[in-house]
């Protein structure tokens, strides 16, 4: 079953978005974000830094 992603975090998402669309968007070497992947990344990152309840960032688990 899928988890939907509270309503603050998915407005956090839609606003980092629209900044990502007008080519505003910032990542914190300071670089122009050209990646829609990394601008969902930024949103999440930012909805957790101010304490919504997004998910955790996911394991990689490597084999030995």
């Amino acid at each position: 079953m899928a988890t939907k992603k509270k309503a603050a975090a998915a407005k956090k998402v839609g606003t980092v978005m629209h900044e990502f669309k007008a080519g505003k968007l910032k990542s914190s070497s300071g670089e122009k974000v050209i990646n829609p992947k990394q601008a969902i990344a930024i949103g999440l990152s930012e909805a957790r830094a101010e304490g919504d309840d997004v998910p955790p960032n996911p394991v990689h688990k490597t084999k030995k």
